[in-house]
């Protein structure tokens, strides 16, 4: 199976596999010195650092965040591990304290987080879920960094009390924060739209099912269906017939429905939710009205 068709669990169990190893390590698990070095020959193991080695089949940024002196971790790790981020700036290096020499990075962004492990790490690759959560929350703007969390309670990650944890080594400031999280959101998209649907103030579910429709995304008022496209995937012809099937079986239903694109909700959600909120004020007062006529007259009868 390629890399490209693993779950994001899966990918995360793969990132937080042993991979990195002391010379000691190897030793310990039966080879000789001589083996070590022949394994580096031959390409089964990277010597990155002193006393550290790699397997062969290692993402970069992995390599880069070794090689340097550190952990991989912040979006640099989910990235990896396809968890939702939102901008990813350069590389992100987890490093303790009374860590060795670091070297001068090969690429030209580097941030170093450098505050005190939740645990002692177990794994010289990658830090500890826990911190990179705190790091993810720490390096990005709110709306981001609620994106990111809801990723990683949704493919189950982290669970409830776990956020609890990541919150209770941030700042005060930072956690109102947790209230908005929430697990139901399937894309970084859905979020985005989540957070400006409670800005706006109106009433909404998520993952709503439908008879004859399916399960959408956000139903508003009762009235108007959202779906959020994903911009990392597209899927051609087919889905969107499937899409347009779906919307006029919804229409039918006494539906509007409505897709903004991952782009622009990701990129410019202020106009995303100035549209919303005009749908909402333009149509909303004529769809209840109708609605409550259609009641009065099946009442009547």
């Amino acid at each position: 199976m390629t890399e490209a068709n693993l779950t994001v669990p899966q990918r995360a169990t793969a990132a937080y596999s042993r991979l990195a190893f002391t010379r000691a390590d190897l030793l310990d698990q039966g080879l000789s010195r001589r083996g070590i070095a022949l394994a580096v020959q031959h390409g089964h193991l990277q010597h990155v650092r002193r006393d550290r080695y790699l397997l062969a089949a290692v993402d970069p940024d992995v390599v880069e965040a070794v090689r340097i002196g550190g952990r991989l971790t912040c979006l640099s790790l989910f990235a990896v591990m396809g968890v939702f981020v939102h901008r990813r700036r350069g590389l992100h290096v987890f490093v303790t304290r009374g860590s060795s020499r670091l070297r001068p990075p090969k690429v030209p962004q580097v941030t170093y987080h450098w505050n005190r492990s939740s645990a002692l790490p177990e794994l010289l690759h990658v830090a500890p879920l826990i911190d990179a959560a705190r790091h993810a929350v720490r390096c990005q703007e709110p709306r981001a960094a609620v994106a990111t969390l809801d990723s990683l309670v949704h493919h189950g990650l982290l669970a409830s009390s776990q956020l609890d944890e990541v919150f209770a080594g941030l700042p005060a400031r930072m956690r109102p924060t947790r209230t908005l999280v929430d697990g139901s959101a399937e894309s970084g998209p859905e979020t985005f739209v989540r957070l400006m649907l409670r800005t706006i103030g109106v009433r909404f579910e998520t993952q709503v099912f439908i008879p004859g429709v399916g399960r959408v995304d956000f139903v508003v008022e009762g009235w108007l269906i959202i779906e959020c496209d994903s911009k990392e995937f597209h899927e051609g012809w087919q889905k969107q017939q499937e899409d347009r099937r779906r919307d006029l079986a919804a229409a039918r239903r006494g539906y509007v429905t409505i897709r903004p694109l991952a782009t622009d909700v990701l990129g410019a959600w202020q106009a995303v939710q100035a549209a919303l909120r005009e749908v909402i004020e333009t149509l909303g007062p004529s769809f209840i009205g109708s609605r409550r006529a259609q009641f009065s007259k099946n009442s009547g009868r």
